[in-house]
């Protein structure tokens, strides 16, 4: 492999892939490095990505690794470890925990985020299948079931998912769990037609996937076919504070400005690592502005370097 390279991208998933198609498509020279733990790889469809509606999220990305080495492109099945500023130059130095070294003029990160569930049995077994987080994902799918949702760590996001759940069924019970839920919260979601039951959230009932209901610790069981959860996204950015990227002071999360521009210069993000609403065809397209910034980068410090090169190599007293 290659030591030195345009660009390299860590993460390969719609953002990631995206990302390296346009670049190579620019000719730039690319390399993508990924773990293999996409987001969604619990989840057996994908929704609202034109022409690729419910496509398997797997095949989606096998469709997408083609299409970039079919131009191309080359892939590093690894983990970053670290990432440095290059000593000889004004690139970056990128570590794989296979030891392996390579030296970059870019970095895009595109690594996403993880989900923080909450310490509810059988959550994660379900997480996907017959658990889910997004009704504009899944909220067609679950229409005219009897619906639950659990509160947890981002309160806005559970009331938004609860009245927005309506939509789709008229079947909707919200179980605060954890979470405090102001009275005049509970009487606009009741009156909107959704069932509050309090109490403590022990277990999901059911196997394979196939939910059959929810239990509380007081041993009462609440039957449901489908549940949303708004889990705590944590992006995984550890590279770009490696790197020294500056954070949103409200969030915590890596500041990006137009498209994908970190404060360090040669460094970008895009995806749910600096954006955590973005679906697949969000972060896809914020990927493909991201690629066409980073080129024009390039291109800027391409012709910087061939007139200073010109200048250089030009007889004394002319210009």
């Amino acid at each position: 492999m290659e030591n030195h390279r345009d660009v390299v991208i860590i993460g390969a998933g719609a953002a990631g892939l995206s990302a390296a198609l346009v670049l190579k498509r620019a000719r730039a020279n690319v390399l993508v490095v990924e773990d293999g733990t996409p987001r969604n790889a619990s989840a057996a469809h994908m929704h609202g990505f034109v022409s690729r509606d419910g496509v398997n999220p797997a095949e989606f990305l096998e469709i997408g690794r083609r299409e970039v080495v079919g131009y191309g492109g080359e892939f590093a099945h690894a983990c970053v470890v670290d990432a440095t500023r290059s000593d000889a130059d004004d690139g970056f130095v990128v570590t794989l925990d296979s030891g392996v070294l390579v030296s970059t003029r870019a970095v895009l990160v595109a690594t996403g985020l993880t989900d923080e569930l909450p310490d509810i049995a059988g959550v994660r077994e379900m997480w996907g299948s017959a658990v889910h987080h997004c009704p504009h994902c899944h909220g067609h799918e679950a229409a005219g079931r009897n619906l639950v949702v659990i509160g947890g760590q981002v309160p806005a996001m559970t009331l938004h998912q609860t009245a927005l759940l309506r939509r789709y069924s008229d079947r909707v019970t919200l179980c605060p769990h954890d979470m405090d839920i102001r009275e005049t919260e509970r009487g606009r979601l009741e009156a909107f037609g959704v069932r509050i039951e309090d109490g403590t959230v022990a277990r999901f009932r059911g196997d394979q996937g196939h939910l059959i209901g929810i239990e509380f610790v007081d041993g009462t069981v609440l039957e449901c076919e489908g549940a949303f959860i708004a889990p705590q996204p944590r992006p995984n950015d550890m590279v770009l504070h490696a790197l020294g990227c500056a954070t949103v002071p409200d969030t915590g999360w890596v500041a990006v400005e137009g498209p994908g521009a970190t404060s360090v210069p040669g460094v970008w993000a895009c995806g749910n690592v600096v954006n955590p609403r973005a679906q697949v065809i969000t972060a896809a397209g914020e990927a493909s502005a991201t690629a066409i910034a980073i080129t024009s980068w390039l291109l800027e410090k391409d012709l910087e370097a061939a007139a200073e090169r010109a200048c250089a190599s030009r007889p004394e007293g002319r210009s």
